[in-house]
């Protein structure tokens, strides 16, 4: 995989209540990634990216909510969420990026 398409692949950390306990507890980080990104791009993008070793890749699709406004209902966009679990001894640390 080239180096533009793994900056492509992972849009950005996704920083919630829930990917912090998770963070805590089992040493997974959780990302937002591309709709068409696949496990096996997602992992090398986080190992050549964030310098760590990857043990495995889950990846769901978020459905939009629906929202209402004066107007009548819209609904925001899907996108694609992907929990990376590291090996032991490694991390991400976000705060510092």
């Amino acid at each position: 995989m080239n180096e533009e398409r793994m900056y492509k692949v992972i849009l950005g950390a996704h920083i919630s209540e829930k990917a912090t306990v998770i963070a805590d507890e089992s040493n997974q980080v959780t990302l937002k990634v591309s709709p068409d990104a696949t496990r096996p791009e997602i992992r090398q993008a986080v190992e050549k990216i964030y310098n760590v070793k990857v043990e495995n890749v889950t990846v769901l699709n978020v459905k939009g909510k629906v929202k209402r406004n004066m107007r009548g209902t819209s609904r925001k966009p899907s996108w694609k969420k992907a929990y990376v679990r590291l090996a032991e001894g490694h991390d991400i640390d976000f705060a510092d990026a």
